[in-house]
């Protein structure tokens, strides 16, 4: 199905003769009435002629449609597409056209759509996604919106549950796709963003991981869901756009809004955590203290303070490690005796 862009009259002068057409026809039947018993066929005629008229004019009232900014009206004429009108104004159809919108009544979680009326009904609980709005209208926004899906458990490389959230921005660039190609685009983009969500995140793991390939070049790296959520948010947008591109969508972008262990294994997860950061930080001490105690012995040694053998280096290597890798402050305690 390939769009065809309608450029219909401009409804001004169509209203315009329109009520010129009415007035007219109300004349015609105040005319014929007067006349109907003056002149058997003429009056009648001219009677019958304004009814017509006078009808006609709240039917041609239908073909009057008005497109905003940014928005799209999908015709069709007796269930054959006719054309999408997609430039701002006030235009003139067939009357007997009717405008589609299958997602009319679909409303995605922090998304803008062309709506005519304020009431909307939640379905399901309030995290879910889709929303019933039963006034909105047929046309079809063309700007820039934001899918907000509810938050997804899923596996990680490692088999860790993870939750994730991801906002998608998209729009509408094919309207007879989004409209005639699948049953509703939104429900469509919805579904299309969860299954995208779980292909990409099983391929990495929640933080680096040895021995894990997440390019697919055969080669380890340092990916992760954590440490490279930008990457991972463009691969998500990626195959998105793979699958929603026969709908005439276009995705803008997507961003990874929430990320974190599931809460069964959070607090196993946090623990090690913890202990990785406690482990690199005493290496990090034990590095510092062992520079210090160098640096120490190698100033007594260059400045000729003091002679030490290898029994009383020692000695003070013990001494000053302890003090330095302690997690308590020192207390000194003062010799006054010999080593021997």
């Amino acid at each position: 199905m390939e769009e065809k862009v309608l450029r219909p009259v401009n409804g001004l002068g169509m209203l315009f003769f329109i009520l010129i057409e009415m007035i007219l026809s109300f004349s015609l039947i105040t005319s014929g009435g007067r006349l109907f018993g003056y002149f058997r066929h003429f009056g009648p005629i001219l009677f019958l002629l304004g009814f017509v008229g006078l009808a006609a004019g709240p039917v041609l009232l239908f073909g009057l449609k008005t497109v905003k900014p940014q928005e799209a009206l999908v015709l069709t004429l007796f269930g054959k597409y006719k054309g999408s009108i997609k430039e701002p104004g006030f235009y003139f159809v067939n009357p007997f056209s009717s405008a589609i919108n299958p997602a009319a009544r679909t409303k995605l979680g922090q998304s803008g759509d062309v709506d005519s009326g304020p009431s909307k009904i939640l379905i399901g609980d309030k995290s879910a996604a889709a929303q019933i709005d039963p006034g909105t209208g047929k046309k079809i926004s063309l700007k820039i919106m934001t899918l907000s899906n509810s938050r997804q458990k899923v596996n990680d490389v490692l088999g860790n549950p993870v939750e994730i959230g991801i906002a998608v921005m998209w729009r509408v660039v094919d309207t007879a796709k989004a409209v005639f190609t699948v049953d509703n685009f939104k429900e469509y983009l919805s579904l299309q963003s969860d299954s995208a969500v779980r292909n990409i995140v099983r391929i990495y793991p929640y933080d680096i991981a040895t021995g894990i390939d997440t390019t697919g070049d055969g080669e380890a790296d340092e990916g992760s869901l954590r440490g490279s959520s930008e990457i991972v948010a463009e691969r998500i947008r990626n195959e998105i756009q793979k699958r929603v591109e026969e709908a005439g969508l276009e995705i803008i972008e997507a961003r990874i809004t929430y990320l974190a262990y599931a809460p069964e294994i959070a607090a196993a997860m946090l623990q090690r955590q913890q202990a990785s950061a406690i482990i690199d930080a005493r290496k990090m001490i034990v590095d510092g203290a062992v520079g210090m105690v160098e640096m120490a012995l190698d100033k007594l040694s260059e400045r000729e303070i003091v002679e030490l053998d290898d029994e009383r280096k020692a000695a003070m290597v013990s001494n000053l490690l302890v003090v330095l890798c302690g997690s308590k402050d020192a207390q000194p305690i003062v010799n006054s005796g010999s080593l021997y």
